[in-house]
């Protein structure tokens, strides 16, 4: 049993990290090195880098930029379009750190499975944010970053105080992201349609003043 439940933490560390890193990473790199650093945790060798003072300090500055960053309306979607080279390739390195004594097949698998965990939930939290960006009010993004960064903190604490809990949770969130994300990816579609229409449209409505103008010019 003890086995069974060393083996359920390297798993729940390993999609936790992954799923963490695609909502916010360098809130995600904060938290382990931060439990890592004060003895909370005992990370794997391969992400001891993260208990790293350097790294640490790297990852809080560019934690501050993204707080502010992904709390204004568009701006926080070019942010999610630039991290979409970063959020996914870090996931994949995390979940394989994870396990990467215990296997070089082992840590390639899991950086496949960590790298897909992370391309996942970046693209419901990059879609997400197109969607609520067609309201012009900003509470819902202030409202959306903040309880995307307490979930990453709390995520990461049941994933390393409750293994077996975080993976049945992960399992149900995975079947839900399924089902989700092709309703994001329409919605989505029907948003930047409604846009391209309205530019369209604002075009069609100056032609006949344009023509009209012409018009006048050519009588005098």
């Amino acid at each position: 049993m003890e086995q069974l439940n060393e083996i359920a933490s390297i798993i729940a560390l390993t999609m936790g990290a992954a799923w963490a890193a695609g909502i916010n990473l360098y809130a995600a790199i904060l938290v382990l090195g931060i439990l890592g650093n004060t003895g909370n945790i005992n990370l794997p060798p391969d992400l001891y880098i993260l208990m790293d003072p350097l790294v640490l300090w790297a990852a809080g500055i560019m934690y501050a930029v993204e707080f502010f960053a992904d709390k204004i309306p568009g701006v926080d979607n070019g942010w999610d379009a630039l991290h979409t080279f970063i959020r996914i390739p870090a996931g994949a390195l995390m979940a394989a750190g994870a396990v990467g004594e215990l296997n070089p097949a082992v840590a390639v698998a899991a950086a496949i499975l960590g790298g897909g965990i992370a391309a996942g939930t970046h693209a419901a939290k990059a879609g997400t944010r197109v969607m609520i960006n067609a309201s012009p009010e900003p509470f819902s993004n202030i409202a959306t970053s903040l309880t995307e960064d307490l979930a990453v903190i709390f995520g990461l604490w049941v994933a390393l105080q409750h293994p077996w809990f975080f993976i049945i949770l992960m399992v149900v969130f995975l079947i839900f992201l399924a089902w989700v994300l092709p309703k994001i990816w329409r919605a989505i579609k029907t948003v930047f349609s409604r846009i391209a229409r309205f530019f369209k449209g604002e075009k069609k409505a100056e032609n006949p003043s344009s023509l009209m103008t012409n018009h006048k010019k050519i009588e005098h």
